[in-house]
């Protein structure tokens, strides 16, 4: 492999990472800096609806896009017949399976990383650098309010990267042989997972440089000066021309990312599907609803026991393998899996060799090909969102309330169940309902973790793709896009908190 297909997984997968690295940073921080920085009509609406192409999973979008834009698709059939083309040699039309249909399509859904952490540390920027920048007569956004948001930026980027690695939908849709696409053709298509492994310690490296960069940015995020000095920088004023240019920026990602595949979709749901297929339809959405709402209660309750634990005993070691066993969020979920059917293979030999010899009693497989290794893996990949969100409330809550429950003497476990669930409902709420959002969109663990015969609306939506009935797709995709708006309305809230 290192002489023949490997070389090509890496070009194309550093390939992919520049090119949405270079225009998901166009988009975001373009977008981030006319909403933190203009005034222009329909800028609030604007702001919030920017984060809704976070919704949309990126591999709906590449089958939305390339249904509409191929060859017999809408568009080219119109040039067609205005035109009067008879054949594809009579024109030229770019190939939207392509190197660049994927880079245009995945940036236009990952945008939003760095656009909401753009925007949020444009609008952090101290008033008095801004006034110290125009008594030094010196351009500030490019010299200061730029510099002071590079980190964020940074932050982003990483995420959107951390996201084109784990991509499999898209590229495989798009045949773009990746590090991704590679280990899944090798499991399934070789049955090789010896091979499918060694392939995943790449991408395992890939992740730790990324995972080295976010982290990096985040700990240079420092801001100094007095809550006196925390005012809103004045917004700028906008002539006609300028405030339709600002609306032009804002429209072009959103239209990209939200507007059209979404039309597209309602379009084909308004056109009539079959309804041979609402009984598979209803089935798929059942076994969704029901493994990302289990996947959701364990994230809540083993992120809450870990960060409560964590935070309250202050052991070291127990601190360490917090941090180790949340960084499963940066991992693809191909390479995931592949670690959770080796693991879960182990644990089955070991339990099963134990039971018979002690027993005499054969035990069947208990784990792999069943629903509770779904949701394991699951558990695994999404357990950072549960830890992130209960972090997030354990620091605003004062230690005296928890010291005040032990000198009142309660015992650690009595306080953590009295107090735990009021005291942090909201950070328990929020962290189950991203990761609900986020395993109804999970495509390669479902894909390689389910049972035989079980369908969710992501894998459901790719067996129509993969066989070009897109039409029949649509009713599975708007319910995945309709769900996902849930967190985006929380997130916005938050960040205008």
């Amino acid at each position: 492999m290192m002489d023949t297909v490997f070389p090509r997984y890496v070009a194309n997968t550093l390939g992919l990472m520049a090119g949405v690295a270079f225009l998901s940073l166009f988009f975001g921080i373009s977008t981030a800096w006319v909403v933190a920085r203009c005034k222009f009509p329909g800028a609030n609406f604007l702001e919030w609806c920017l984060i809704l192409p976070a919704t949309v999973p990126a591999y709906i979008i590449g089958y939305t896009y390339t249904d509409f834009l191929e060859y017999a698709g809408p568009v080219q059939v119109v040039l067609r017949d205005i035109f009067g083309w008879q054949s594809a040699r009579d024109y030229w039309f770019p190939e939207i399976r392509s190197m660049g249909g994927a880079i245009v399509v995945m940036s236009a859904v990952l945008y939003p990383y760095i656009y909401l952490l753009a925007r949020t540390a444009f609008r952090l920027t101290p008033l008095s650098y801004y006034q110290a920048a125009s008594l030094h007569n010196r351009n500030f956004y490019l010299s200061v309010d730029l510099p002071l948001a590079r980190p964020a930026i940074v932050a982003g980027l990483a995420l959107v990267l951390m996201e084109v690695i784990s991509d499999f939908g898209t590229v495989e849709y798009f045949a773009i042989e990746t590090i991704t696409l590679g280990i899944f053709n090798v499991w399934l298509g070789m049955n090789n997972l010896v091979a499918a492994a060694q392939i995943a310690i790449f991408a395992f490296i890939f992740i730790l440089g990324l995972l080295f960069i976010e982290r990096r940015a985040r700990a240079r995020q420092r801001f100094s000066g007095g809550i006196q000095n925390i005012a809103r920088i004045p917004l700028r004023e906008t002539r006609a021309w300028y405030a339709c240019l600002c609306i032009l920026i804002c429209l072009v990602p959103l239209s990209l990312g939200f507007i059209l595949p979404v039309g597209i979709l309602l379009s084909f749901v308004i056109e009539g599907i079959s309804m041979s297929r609402a009984g598979v339809l209803f089935n798929s959405a059942i076994n969704s609803l029901t493994v990302a709402a289990l996947a959701a209660l364990f994230v809540a309750v083993i992120s809450s026991i870990m960060v409560l634990t964590t935070s309250y005993k202050n052991h070291p070691i127990l601190k360490f393998l917090s941090s180790v066993s949340s960084v499963g969020y940066a991992f693809p979920g191909v390479v995931l899996a592949i670690g959770v059917v080796s693991f879960s293979g182990v644990i089955e030999n070991f339990f099963g060799g134990f039971i018979e010899e002690n027993f005499r009693i054969g035990l069947e497989s208990f784990l792999i090909g069943g629903t509770s290794l779904l949701i394991f893996g699951y558990v695994i990949r999404f357990l950072a969102i549960g830890h992130g969100s209960m972090q997030s409330g354990v620091s605003r809550i004062s230690p005296n309330i928890m010291n005040a429950s032990f000198v009142l003497g309660h015992n650690f476990s009595r306080t953590m169940f009295r107090l735990g669930p009021p005291l942090f409902r909201n950070s328990l709420l929020v962290a189950g309902l991203l990761v609900f959002v986020d395993v109804m969109k999970e495509l390669p663990i479902t894909l390689l973790l389910r049972p035989f015969n079980f369908e969710t609306l992501s894998t459901l939506v790719y067996q129509f793709a993969k066989d070009e009935l897109i039409e029949q797709a649509a009713p599975a995709a708007l319910i995945i896009v309709l769900v996902g708006l849930i967190p985006v309305i929380i997130m916005n809230a938050s960040q205008r908190r």
